[in-house]
């Protein structure tokens, strides 16, 4: 029982290892280590929330191998990120730059909040005051027998 457990427990922290292929992986272990960095750097454009270094994808293979090849040419790691950010946009990289193009993934959450924290504040505040919800209007006496009635006879 013990054996299986240790056994599970290697498989389960060997699972991310087993996205890179070892026919992808560059001969020079410094540099594969960049190339691995790197990865670990980059979003898989499939899965979104992994890394390609992370992903089964094969659009993740494919970033995997491009990022090893201009490794391999004698790229800096800038000029790899720039190559693929070219390719694919700022949303490749897992931590995008602040700048204008992505204003919106940096700022827009905090947008959301003040919105949400407006309207939650604006709702309160007339529920407070015992007004009524806009477009909605008091019930007339009629509409108040009726319901009384209603509620009467449901019981």
């Amino acid at each position: 029982m013990i054996r299986l457990a240790v056994l599970l427990s290697v498989l389960w922290l060997a699972a991310p290892a087993l996205a890179a292929d070892p026919s992808e992986m560059l001969k020079d272990p410094a540099l594969e280590k960049r190339a691995h960095t790197l990865g670990k750097e980059l979003r898989c454009l499939v899965c979104q929330s992994e890394s390609i270094e992370d992903s089964n994808a094969d659009l993740a293979k494919d970033l995997r191998i491009i990022v090893r090849e201009q490794i391999g040419k004698g790229a800096s790691d800038e000029q790899v990120k720039k190559f693929v950010v070219d390719r694919y946009g700022d949303y490749v990289l897992l931590n995008p730059p602040f700048k204008g193009a992505t204003l919106v993934l940096w700022l827009g959450p905090f947008g959301l909040l003040a919105v949400s924290l407006v309207a939650a504040w604006a709702f309160f505040r007339r529920r407070a005051k015992g007004q009524a919800p806009a477009g909605s209007a008091p019930l007339s006496d009629a509409e108040k027998r009726r319901l009384e009635a209603l509620l009467k006879d449901g019981k």
